[in-house]
């Protein structure tokens, strides 16, 4: 770990990776389904090419890896990337332990070092959803970064993001997305392209929100056709009393569990 860097701006990614299978067709969720169970050879292919994506970022936020089980070859796909990247720092929070069946996690690349990190399990129906928690600086000048991977349906994407809020995957005319911007003080999305499914996007489910408090320079979503989720980009202007320490190890964080309230 080094001091303080001297930056003015944070270049951030928020990508659905789909465990390295690649989906360019609706026919490819029963022809390539089993991709999503088991490995298959054009899956380390698939992260690699995902990490020169990442290389170019300084926060990456990752929904759909998997921690080390029989699907991702026993590779934690976090870790994988973080190395490939060049990240000085990761975390993987494993939301669904399946054993050797399935690591099913959120995950979080960052060249620079967290002040703490949190898992928050989400309230919902089924386990299996969390967030995650990064927090950058000292305080009284902190940024903080919360990766979600939300649930399928409304009614349980309304609770976990009302969660959310007191500490986004649905579409921004959702009203439970709404409630969110309004309690957190968050802006509208900044980018308006829709970003799934990737061969066709028509749908925008894939989101950066930052607070009022944050300029945002610029926001995109990334031309990326891998996963059947287009990345996302946003870059922010830094305030002047942030102060952020360069991560110079790859290596896991020490995370503070917190558990949802139901």
């Amino acid at each position: 770990m080094s001091g303080p860097a001297a930056i003015d701006s944070l270049r951030l990614l928020s990508y659905n990776i789909q465990t390295g299978a690649d989906s360019q067709r609706y026919r490819h969720y029963l022809t390539r389904g089993w991709r999503n169970w088991l490995p298959h050879r054009e899956q380390m292919p698939n992260l690699d090419r995902v990490a020169e994506l990442a290389r170019h970022f300084d926060i990456v936020g990752l929904q759909e890896v998997d921690s080390g089980s029989l699907r991702s070859n026993f590779v934690d796909q976090t870790q994988y990337l973080a190395s490939q990247a060049g990240f000085g720092d990761w975390h993987s929070q494993v939301n669904r332990n399946l054993g050797a069946l399935g690591q099913h996690s959120n995950g979080l690349l960052s060249r620079f070092l967290p002040s703490r990190v949190e898992e928050h399990k989400l309230p919902g129906n089924l386990p299996g959803r969390g967030a995650l928690l990064a927090v950058f600086g000292e305080p009284g000048a902190e940024l903080a970064v919360c990766i979600v991977h939300l649930a399928l349906g409304q009614g349980g994407r309304r609770r976990q993001l009302g969660y959310v809020s007191e500490l986004v995957n649905c579409g921004y005319e959702a009203p439970e997305l709404q409630r969110l911007l309004q309690q957190a003080g968050l802006q509208e999305p900044p980018c308006r392209q829709p970003s799934f499914p990737s061969w066709r996007p028509w749908r925008r489910i894939d989101h950066i929100l930052v607070s009022n408090s944050l300029q945002v320079i610029c926001a995109q979503v990334v031309d990326f056709p891998l996963s059947d989720h287009l990345p996302v980009s946003v870059e922010i202007a830094l305030p002047l009393n942030l102060q952020l320490c360069l991560a110079t190890a790859s290596q896991p964080l020490i995370a503070q569990s917190a558990e949802a309230r139901l």
